[in-house]
């Protein structure tokens, strides 16, 4: 990516932030987004990855981890313009990850590999992480694993766990929480007062 093209996406994702977080009223409010230093160091550590400075690229993303609440980007992910984290705690993006334009995910979100038993079977430099598409939302805790393709103009809802491609245009939701077993009996405990 050239200087001029970090330029261009670093200001795509600082209009992506005003596009999504009602709280933002401006650029420069925008520049106070707490997940905002994730994504630009991100940005930083990927070129350098890219040129082959792995350790100091890696160094870069676990210093964003640390000060920007859990949000671990691997450098050598690809992510296009204007992505937005919302409530970034948590997130975790692979290696070999590769997120398009405009793209939007919320709080403890995993993009991750199966499982380093099924990554050893695979040829190397073969994609283990989720490939999303552009203008996807991938709700609160889901969970999306493998080489899955996410197709563009999807929603992934709030706790879904995604194992399967999923066509352009989709919709998937986790099912809604509901009782399990009803209680027959209250329990009373009485605590002393002392």
């Amino acid at each position: 990516m050239s200087a001029a093209a970090w330029v261009r996406a670093a200001v795509a994702d600082l209009d992506m932030i005003r596009a999504r977080d009602p709280s933002c009223a401006s650029r420069t409010e925008a520049l106070l987004h707490p997940a905002l230093p994730a994504i630009w160091t991100y940005r930083v550590a990927h070129r350098l990855h890219r040129r082959g400075l792995r350790r100091t690229a890696r160094f870069l993303s676990g210093l964003a981890r640390v000060l920007c609440g859990g949000i671990e980007i691997h450098p050598g992910a690809r992510i296009g313009r204007g992505f937005f984290i919302d409530h970034g705690t948590g997130v975790v993006i692979g290696e070999t990850a590769v997120i398009g334009d405009d793209v939007t995910i919320f709080h403890q979100v995993t993009l991750g590999a199966v499982g380093w038993w099924h990554d050893r079977a695979r040829p190397a430099g073969a994609r283990r992480h989720p490939l999303v598409g552009d203008r996807v939302v991938i709700g609160a805790n889901a969970t999306l694993l493998g080489p899955i393709t996410v197709g563009p103009d999807s929603v992934v809802g709030a706790q879904a766990l995604v194992i399967d491609d999923v066509p352009g245009g989709s919709r998937i939701l986790a099912p809604p929480a509901g009782p399990y077993r009803l209680r027959t009996t209250a329990v009373v405990v009485n605590f002393p007062t002392w």
